[in-house]
């Protein structure tokens, strides 16, 4: 007679009481990262107006976030990886927070622009952080659900942000909305003093003497940190004037200068083995961005302008969609961990395809519009929660979080390029079908990207030595545990 297979626990067993508060503060960061980030995007068309911007001007002050985006994820998650992770969460709530503050008290366009910059640098700690955080603590068969959780956060600060729009800004005018962006300093404080360290970081770097400097290849003699302190300079200066006036007439040439400097440093810090693979990796996260971005920035300016919808109607239609990418997160999660991460991300991107032109093509059904935005949001969007998961994957601990901060937010650089892109585009065609062609070409080529392992087979031109899941295995249970090596794990491969 056959034995009975024993019952499985259910996944949340899994999840006990210290990891689930832990991973409720994290999400709570991302929470109000998401509020804060989705500010800009609502009273667009009102700041405008108080200081006589055209529409690509408009579109750059959503660009501004991710000028310095790069710079704060590397230099964040290297505080995370040196320091631990919880450290680098606390700094990046404080500085988006402060961030926008100061944003309700811009007298201009450069001095919004600039509390812009600051968002971005603390919106890409908050990134890299927090999700090497959660994956970290969470089990290894769990962590494609660990990812798509925590991304779901940012999709409801967005709908939160819609909501208080509604009830403060008709009322109050567009700087109140940005003044509420104090409050996450007191929940930055309250993850200080709440959280426990992440578990892998704890167990392989946290319990040694030597801490791992993520940036010791750019600083590996005085000569090299000379050229790169001088790179870094260059970047950000070619990157503000890019999405400024300051580079009116120069843009193509700042771009590329821009870009040259960013490949050096993924070179430099991926080494022979590795540099490839950086590159493919931010290259995937440009075109996610761009396929991605133009609708979330530039959504309620469409539906303002070209649908001439009232500012209830605008949060209502926010709300569809903000659930829409909330729901989609959520799902992902279990896609990622029962098909695998990449499959999950393919074929749910394709399947978003077929709502891109009908949302478009609605006029006069809000109900019709939001089911759809709900439906289309829900792929497109909402399997991004899967991205922490698909990149972080590709790091060990002791070089994760600087990894996942500098390769996210190099590619997050089409958020920036997308609604400067969309808002041109707008000029032969209209808004929403610029929209529309934007997002379905961009959406192929990362099933492409992703769902043909892209970076991982470029990277095999350089090193025939397949890259590994690093995160495919919990931290060590002792000297010589199942899967480890020496007891070390199977991701304790030095930084290249």
């Amino acid at each position: 007679m056959p034995t009975a297979r024993p019952a499985r626990t259910p996944w949340y067993r899994e999840i006990t009481r210290r990891k689930a508060k832990s991973f409720f503060a994290a999400w709570l960061g991302y929470l109000l990262d998401g509020f804060d980030f989705v500010l800009i995007t609502l009273v667009l068309t009102e700041i405008a107006d108080d200081f006589g911007l055209t529409a690509v001007e408009s579109a750059s002050l959503v660009s501004g976030a991710f000028v310095t985006r790069w710079l704060g994820g590397a230099v964040l998650g290297a505080l995370g990886d040196r320091f631990g992770r919880r450290s680098a969460m606390v700094a990046s709530i404080l500085l988006y927070s402060t961030g926008t503050f100061a944003c309700g008290f811009a007298w201009d366009y450069t001095s919004l622009f600039a509390a812009r910059l600051l968002i971005g640098t603390g919106m890409a700690g908050e990134y890299s952080a927090s999700a090497t955080y959660v994956l970290e603590s969470w089990p290894a068969r769990l962590r494609n659900r660990a990812s798509g959780f925590l991304i779901s956060g940012f999709s409801l600060g967005g709908v939160l942000a819609a909501e208080v729009y509604e009830q403060v800004v008709p009322a109050h005018g567009w700087r109140w909305l940005f003044y509420i962006g104090l409050f996450p300093v007191a929940v930055a404080l309250w993850v200080r003093r709440a959280l426990p360290e992440a578990d892998d970081w704890q167990a392989r770097v946290g319990a040694t003497a030597e801490r791992p400097n993520p940036f010791r290849p750019l600083f590996a003699g005085r000569r090299r940190a000379a050229v790169n302190s001088l790179l870094t300079a260059v970047a950000t200066a070619a990157l503000f004037a890019v999405f400024t006036p300051l580079g009116a007439g120069a843009v193509p040439l700042l771009s590329v200068l821009a870009a040259a400097c960013l490949v050096a440093f993924a070179v430099q810090l991926g080494g022979r083995r590795r540099w490839l693979l950086l590159l493919a990796l931010c290259v995937t996260v440009f075109c996610a961005f761009l396929y991605s971005w133009p609708v979330q920035a530039l959504l309620p300016t469409y539906l303002k302008t070209e649908l001439g919808f009232t500012p209830g109607q605008v949060s209502d239609a926010l709300y569809w969609a903000g659930f829409g990418t909330m729901a989609g997160c959520v799902a992902a999660g279990f896609l990622g961990d029962r098909f695998g991460t990449r499959r999950a991300y393919g074929c749910t991107l394709l399947a978003g395809l077929a709502f891109v032109f009908p949302v478009f093509a609605v006029r006069d059904s809000l109900v019709g519009l939001g089911v759809l935005l709900f439906l289309m949001l829900a792929c497109l969007q909402g399997i991004s929660g899967l991205l922490p998961r698909y990149i972080a994957g590709h790091f060990p601990t002791a070089s994760r979080a600087a990894s996942l901060g500098f390769t996210y937010n190099v590619g997050a650089l089409g958020g920036a390029v997308a609604p400067v892109l969309g808002a041109e585009l707008a000029g032969p065609m209209s808004l929403g079908r610029a929209l529309a062609v934007l997002t379905c070409g961009l959406t192929l080529t990362v099933i492409a990207l992703i769902g043909f392992d892209v970076p991982r087979r470029l990277n095999r031109l350089i090193d025939p030595v397949p890259v590994p899941d690093h995160l495919a295995t919990g931290p060590p249970r002792g000297r010589g545990a199942p899967g480890d090596r020496d007891g070390r794990g199977p991701d304790v491969t030095p930084c290249p």
